[in-house]
């Protein structure tokens, strides 16, 4: 069992936002000590960090929401989880391909300026 603390250390996840994933129903079971400090086991922790890939691949707080809520429900939602899933992949392949797009024009620019910087100081060295 981890502290909130240890949970904060070992994910990166600042506390407040255990809290608030806890109120919004993201992290659904998390246990309670007999001093009613919050306790996180293993499963919830692998559960955190995949919330946090979702968040860190653009899925909204009520998106995640909404699949927690799926898996919730059980194995009967095995497929509208998968589906849903698929869904986010797809959108995040899109995401990606434009990102990867925008970046081949900048290293083209950056390519440019290497070009033009080089042939200003292959000039500079002419005249002496």
């Amino acid at each position: 069992m981890y502290t909130i603390n240890e949970v904060v250390k070992i994910t990166g996840v600042p506390a407040s936002t255990l809290r608030y994933y806890e109120q919004e129903g993201i992290l659904p079971k998390v246990n309670r000590n007999t001093s009613g400090r919050r306790e996180f086991d293993d499963n919830l922790l692998e559960w955190i960090e995949f919330v946090k890939a979702l968040k860190d691949t653009g899925m909204t707080i009520e998106d995640i929401k909404a699949y927690t809520n799926l898996v919730l429900q059980g194995d009967d939602t095995v497929d509208a989880r998968r589906v849903f899933l698929s869904e986010h992949k797809h959108k995040v392949e899109k995401s990606l391909a434009l990102t990867q797009h925008h970046l081949e024009k900048v290293i083209r620019k950056i390519a440019i300026y290497d070009v033009l910087m080089h042939k200003k100081k292959s000039s500079a060295n002419t005249f002496i």
